[in-house]
């Protein structure tokens, strides 16, 4: 759960690299609201609630055995629901069968409880935030990218010949899109505190550096997840990328209304 940074005066910026954005909140300190927990109709909160559903559907569509059978390489074949197996993303299905949706809709599938529990708690503490600081609909294309950056990211090292994973291993989780937004947060109020586990006091940025420090190891010594966290790697570039360029997320936020020139 993050707390807000200590008080500091009015002429000073919570932000430590002034050119984040260039909106007229960009330079004062957020207030306290933006680092409580989302509110229903946010965003963040939607975003929850779409995951757990879709978690939900294919859980109760897994135990009534309705879904497809699928080998992958060696390994002995194994049971998809049917969002699962249209929806995850994986070299051979998003490329080599130009199903390109799968950039998008991998992010709301899990492949467990705990898979689904611990990105959603991570969402919900760091979601509002970044939804605060972006608005609503920046946020929701800074998440879906992010995403997408991940499993870019993912396949650019798969196709490197780099193993950590072949081309039909299913990807699945808004990990991605988690780690985009938790970098966004560290920078946005870096000196926040968190509690890592609940236990452990630290600052968000240092929490954001254990994290991605943690992935590179695992995708450097091809860990046993070298795959999803190359995908946190990409999400987390994104995030770098988007929160310097916020100007994107404006041009692309445009639905609703006229959309700006480029």
């Amino acid at each position: 759960m993050t707390k807000p940074p200590p008080t500091m005066p009015p002429t000073q910026s919570v932000f430590y690299d002034e050119d984040l954005d260039d909106r007229d909140y960009a330079n004062r300190l957020l207030p306290r609201a933006a680092y409580r927990g989302p509110a229903m109709r946010s965003v963040t909160m939607w975003l929850i609630i779409v995951n757990v559903v879709v978690f939900v559907i294919d859980e109760w569509l897994r135990r009534r055995q309705i879904g497809y059978v699928i080998t992958i390489g060696d390994q002995r074949p194994i049971f998809m629901p049917p969002l699962q197996f249209w929806g995850h993303f994986s070299q051979f299905f998003a490329i080599e069968r130009l199903q390109l949706w799968r950039f998008v809709t991998f992010q709301f599938l899990h492949g467990s409880f705990q898979h689904l529990v611990f990105n959603m708690l991570a969402l919900y503490f760091f979601g509002p935030l970044v939804e605060f600081y972006l608005r609503p609909r920046q946020f929701l294309v800074f998440y879906l990218l992010c995403g997408v950056g991940g499993a870019l990211f993912y396949l650019v090292l798969l196709m490197l010949g780099y193993r950590i994973g072949t081309p039909t291993v299913p990807l699945v989780g808004a990990s991605a899109g988690i780690f985009g937004v938790l970098i966004a947060a560290a920078l946005i109020a870096p000196h926040a505190m968190v509690f890592l586990l609940g236990i452990v006091p630290m600052r968000l940025v240092t929490l954001a550096y254990f994290f991605i420090i943690f992935a590179v190891l695992q995708v450097l010594f091809l860990g046993a997840n070298a795959g999803g966290e190359a995908a946190h790697l990409g999400g987390a570039a994104m995030g770098v990328l988007l929160m310097r360029k916020t100007n994107w997320l404006e041009r692309l936020a445009w639905w609703g209304k006229r959309a700006p020139p480029f």
